[in-house]
């Protein structure tokens, strides 16, 4: 017999276990969470935190989603990513990124109610695990897991108390291995990757020290240093990233991936760091040194039985575009949903297999995103000469000749321009971050082909009411002019059936089948003189269904159906919303 049980072992307390354990809490479902470490990140790790990972916080609660904005840096300080030979020396240019730039904001604006920040993982972590253990979660730190055999009813799982070295026992009826880029979870479960790990080395140099004389003018999370000849045979770049602003800070610089991991000492660490500063007499306060290694993998399989992963655990790829941790909360909002369904009798485990076939299209998506935007950085070194040789004197002489007054150097600063211009794709990619789109068994199309993109699917979201994309944004006024966003409609949970004046027939119908299958479905009438109204008439143009017709949205806010207009009776309208429900509850 196991020491403990519960519903759901999660082991990981990082962005995707801790979101996990909180989406469960949430929603009433019994679990325990694990980690092998005393306490949670203590280092910053993942930080750029995108709209639709911060409308999941805002799913969990205001006052999460509130709490998370207090802890953050502001879009409007995360400005302009620099180029230069150092913080204090030559400027090369500058990219508007994470929606600065006028149009971008004003698309970021009309996407979503929420807004970018930079949030440390140090404050993400927290939030979310503090989050999930005030809702019901039952954690223990110092608790390294070892193995898991599952079976026809549940998981057992072994797990070791690191403070006794003593092992015990967790019997679970599912199992979600939240547990980083080396996984043992994926390893024991047996998933299937494509991709490599280990295609590049670096390390991180995390300091304090007060920089706010060389950047607080031009503010940025990223500042990108160019040194020709500060490594050996290679271009020498190097990052200085803000933590807070400005005086914490992560330098990173890379090592050759095939020599053994370089011991950092104490003088190296603050060379390297007064070099990309350029301040040789800089005051630092190092905090800590670690290297990591740039992976390019993903998990074909994301699920074996009752077992999943999730996070790092799938998807093993650079910090390029951000997309970890926001990735891996979103792997949890699409699983924590079926999971709870499933165990409190709602749906069939047959619900669960959607996890698989929603979530490794994405993973797939976003490591070869964040690998190519590594790639991108290519025409930058080309058109700033670093490419044509090894010797640095030749190296900084190319970089130089930009500032000639002739023909060949016009041409040379434009495409330094463009090539600096291209890193969009990396640092404003808002379509890869909201764009996302299912296919599969817990979707029911509407007989309409996917739309395409009027514009750069990777550059720019695309609103639509399509069966498996996210529903769109728009604010709505309740009657007492209160202002909310669609989503805020939806969400925590439930299932929402979204319709208009004419939609009175899917209002029974909600409520009926929402009877019949033991599950709440709310229902919002949208349009004049209803509790919810759209005057700016945003709704209407953005639901691409007529004021009869139905949007239905699942839990984590994806339309899971819609019909562009009313069924001839109120019995029809049921049976329809009936079978699309027992279909995608894969009842």
């Amino acid at each position: 017999m196991a020491d403990i049980t519960t519903d759901v072992l999660v082991i990981g307390t990082g962005p995707a276990g801790s979101s996990m354990a909180a989406l469960l809490s949430t929603y009433g479902v019994d679990n325990m969470i694990i980690n092998r470490y005393r306490w949670l990140a203590n280092t910053p790790r993942a930080h750029i935190t995108n709209q639709r990972t911060m409308e999941v916080l805002r799913d969990l609660g205001k006052e999460v989603e509130a709490e998370a904005y207090m802890h953050a840096t502001e879009k409007e300080l995360m400005g302009e990513n620099v180029f230069c030979t150092s913080l204090a020396g030559e400027e090369i240019g500058r990219l508007k990124t994470w929606g600065t730039s006028p149009n971008s904001a004003a698309e970021h604006l009309l996407s979503s109610p929420c807004f970018m920040n930079d949030l440390p993982q140090t404050f993400m972590e927290p939030l979310l695990f503090k989050t999930a253990c005030s809702r019901g979660t039952q954690a223990r730190m110092s608790t390294e897991y070892v193995r898991h055999e599952q079976d026809a009813e549940g998981v057992t799982t072994t797990c070791l108390d690191r403070l006794t070295g003593k092992e015990f026992t967790v019997r679970s009826k599912y199992l979600y291995g939240a547990d980083g880029g080396n996984s043992m979870v994926a390893e024991h479960a047996g998933l299937e990757f494509e991709g490599q790990m280990g295609v590049a080395g670096s390390i991180n140099l995390l300091f304090k020290a007060d920089l706010s004389k060389y950047v607080a003018h031009r503010p940025s999370v990223l500042y990108w240093v160019l040194q020709p000849g500060s490594n050996v045979g290679g271009i020498g770049m190097g990052v200085v990233r803000m933590i807070r602003p400005w005086n914490e800070w992560l330098a990173i610089w890379g090592y050759d991936i095939n020599e053994p991991v370089p011991e950092v000492t104490d003088d190296f660490a603050k060379k390297t760091i007064r070099d990309l500063v350029g301040d040789a007499d800089l005051d630092i306060d190092i905090t800590s040194v670690s290297t990591w290694t740039v992976n390019n993998m993903y998990a074909t399989t994301n699920t074996n039985g009752r077992v999943f992963c999730g996070g790092d655990a799938t998807h093993r790829h650079p910090p390029s575009n951000g997309l970890g941790s926001n990735t891996s909360i979103q792997d949890s909002f699409n699983l924590a949903w079926k999971l709870a369904a499933v165990l409190q009798g709602k749906a069939d485990a047959g619900l669960l297999d959607s996890y698989q076939t929603e979530r490794a299209p994405i993973a797939k998506q976003i490591v070869s995103r964040a690998n190519q935007s590594i790639d991108e950085f290519g025409p930058i070194f080309g058109a700033l000469g670093l490419l044509d040789s090894i010797d640095p004197v030749k190296m900084q002489a190319n970089m130089d000749a930009r500032c000639d007054d002739t023909p060949e150097a016009e041409k040379q600063r434009k495409a330094v321009a463009d090539a600096i211009a291209f890193k969009k794709y990396e640092f404003d990619c808002h379509g890869v971050e909201m764009n996302q789109r299912y296919q599969s068994d817990a979707i029911v199309g509407d007989g309409t082909d996917e739309p395409e993109f009027a514009m750069d699917a990777e550059l720019h979201y695309h609103p639509t009411t399509w069966p498996g994309a996210r529903l769109p944004h728009v604010w709505l006024f309740d009657d007492q002019g209160n202002k909310a966003s669609t989503l805020d409609l939806c969400g925590q949970g439930k299932f929402t059936v979204l319709t208009g004046i004419g939609g009175d027939g899917w209002a029974s119908a909600a409520e009926t089948v929402g009877q019949e299958l033991g599950i709440e479905i709310v229902c919002h009438k949208i349009g004049p003189r209803q509790h919810w109204q759209d005057f700016a008439g945003d709704w209407g143009r953005n639901s691409e269904v007529r004021d009869g017709g139905i949007v239905l949205v699942r839990p984590d806010q994806h339309v899971g159906w819609r019909r562009e207009s009313a069924c001839d009776s109120a019995e029809a309208a049921t049976e329809e919303l009936r079978k699309v429900m027992k279909s995608i509850l894969a009842l």
